[in-house]
């Protein structure tokens, strides 16, 4: 007589090692993404095809109307063309060494780069010190708000024709000056004067959006970490200065690459308010490039200008990116 065997239930020990595996196996199934024999990950052919049907929209207006012209355009700034002529001559890299040769290049780069460090130390203080004061308990606090935020929604042209009559030798800024006995200059014919304003109205154009988004920051902060500073015996110098200020270094990177772009297109602001002069003491990179392609017709000159702004763009952002340490906690 044979007796039948009964069969063994798995351990709880198998099934708590067995446990990680199977839960690996479930995460992946349900990704639908699974290893393959090298390691490397294998995903659900459907997925994949779905996923690429969502983006394929997007894709094609990105490739029509960013990707196209960028390539175009490159490719223009490897001719020479007067942007009316069907024929374009390709001159291969000579535009970008004859721009490297151009000391009205040099002078407008320099101009831009002074142009921009203005504006990123000033925007940066500014809307840091707007935020500090609109967070504070104060009554009406909207109203104060909107009142900053005006400049940013007001038309660049006509800020900077108001700004233009404010600043002439009879306007307002030099008749305050008389008042109180001190002979105003002609601001707009001095070439540094001239940077100086051209500055100032690009910061006062954006004081409330950097104030916004700072103040945005502002209220993200943890409460407790300053209650705790406070109680430890932390005057509100050194919170500002040693917890804010480190805090909101996300923000500050935002605001600065923010400025960086606004100083390298800048254009409509300095066209209307000093045309680029005195003397190119006012020709940023945006007006140098509207001179030599819209007005001397050398379109491919002027598009080589605007790739290596880009570039220049590029490059300082990363370098920025790069020296901030953005993406790291600051309180590591």
């Amino acid at each position: 007589m044979m007796l039948s065997r009964t069969p063994r239930r798995p351990s709880t020990t198998s099934l708590r090692r067995g446990s990680a595996p199977l839960t690996q196996l479930h995460t992946e199934l349900r990704s639908g993404r699974t290893r393959g024999r090298g390691g490397a990950p294998r995903y659900n052919r459907e997925e994949v095809l779905t996923a690429a049907l969502f983006l394929l929209p997007a894709l094609a207006v990105l490739g029509t109307f960013v990707f196209y012209p960028i390539i175009s355009a490159g490719y223009i700034s490897l001719t020479s063309w007067n942007g009316f002529s069907p024929v374009k001559e390709f001159i291969g890299f000579d535009n970008y060494v004859r721009l490297a040769q151009d000391p009205a290049f040099w002078n407008s780069l320099m101009v831009t780069v002074l142009y921009a460090f203005g504006v990123c130390v000033l925007s940066i203080a500014s809307g840091l010190t707007v935020a500090l004061l609109l967070d504070a308990p104060l009554r009406g606090r909207g109203f104060y708000r909107g009142i900053y935020f005006l400049p940013a929604v007001t038309s660049s042209v006509a800020a900077a024709i108001v700004w233009r009559y404010m600043l002439d030798p009879s306007g307002f800024v030099n008749s305050v000056l008389e008042g109180i006995g001190i002979d105003g200059p002609d601001w707009l014919q001095n070439r540094w004067l001239a940077l100086g304003s051209l500055t100032l109205l690009t910061v006062w154009k954006n004081v409330g959006l950097n104030a916004i988004l700072y103040l945005t920051a502002l209220q993200a902060l943890p409460d407790g970490v300053f209650e705790a500073a406070q109680i430890d015996g932390a005057s509100f110098t050194q919170r500002i200065r040693y917890m804010t200020i480190p805090l909101l270094a996300p923000m500050t990177f935002f605001v600065v690459v923010q400025a960086l772009i606004t100083s390298f297109q800048s254009f409509d602001l300095v066209y209307v308010l000093t045309g680029g002069g005195p003397q190119g003491g006012t020709e940023v990179l945006g007006m140098f490039m509207y001179q030599q392609a819209f007005r001397l017709s050398d379109f491919g000159y002027g598009t080589a200008i605007a790739f290596v702004t880009l570039f220049l763009v590029l490059g300082v952002t990363l370098v920025n990116w790069r020296a901030s340490g953005s993406g790291r906690s600051p309180l590591r």
